[in-house]
């Protein structure tokens, strides 16, 4: 299942960090905005239970968060999105998953591995911001699965209908939330018109 969250001022944020004039600064800037439209949209059904609070004027009956929250971005691009993420989520956990794309094949290559411990109320809101063919988020997907997290979420910034495909393909009970879906991959395997390399825009690497 996918979502494509569309709101005018996701939209305009959308344009400004697709154009080549964009500098780092404001791309990382707009990366991390639309982060938040993403989770919010993406969070609206996280587990709660109720909490009773004393206010100045009395008892007021509140919510909070159920179960432990993961953030686990695909390194180097979902980097990008993780402060954002801590940022509403303070009280969440963090782990890592590093891939790098083999350019020949654009199939994933894993390289690192770094996740906090699985309980049974986890839940994981992996995040990067290209979804393109989908073999790192489908990888990171499986490994979050071996790894014992059965609960999660993908978000990303901009996708494409193979991406998308391939994940609902091969991981039917992970919900994937997009600001973008674009029109296809091309031949070198980037998503069109997309944004280029996600990454080295964000870590300035052109």
């Amino acid at each position: 299942m996918h979502t494509e969250v569309k709101h005018p001022l996701l939209q305009h944020r959308i344009a400004i960090l697709r154009d080549v004039k964009t500098d780092c600064k404001l791309f990382r800037e707009l990366v991390g905005e639309i982060t938040r439209f993403l989770a919010f949209e993406a969070l609206r059904d996280l587990p709660t239970e109720p909490v009773s609070v004393r206010t100045p004027m009395g008892e007021a009956a509140g919510a909070k968060i159920k179960g432990h929250v993961v953030v686990a971005p695909i390194l180097r691009a979902g980097l990008g999105m993780l402060d954002s993420m801590l940022e509403i989520l303070p009280y969440a956990t963090a782990g890592v998953i590093g891939m790098k794309r083999n350019e020949e094949t654009a199939e994933p290559i894993p390289y690192y591995l770094n996740l906090p411990k699985a309980w049974p109320d986890s839940y994981v809101v992996l995040v990067d911001p290209m979804l393109a063919t989908g073999g790192s988020a489908c990888d990171a997907i499986a490994t979050l699965k071996k790894n014992g997290f059965s609960k999660i979420t993908f978000l990303n910034v901009i996708s494409c209908p193979e991406g998308i495909a391939r994940v609902e393909r091969e991981h039917p009970d992970v919900p994937v939330f997009t600001a973008a879906i674009d029109d296809r991959l091309n031949d070198h395997h980037y998503i069109v018109p997309g944004l280029g390399d996600a990454g080295d825009r964000l870590f300035g690497t052109l």
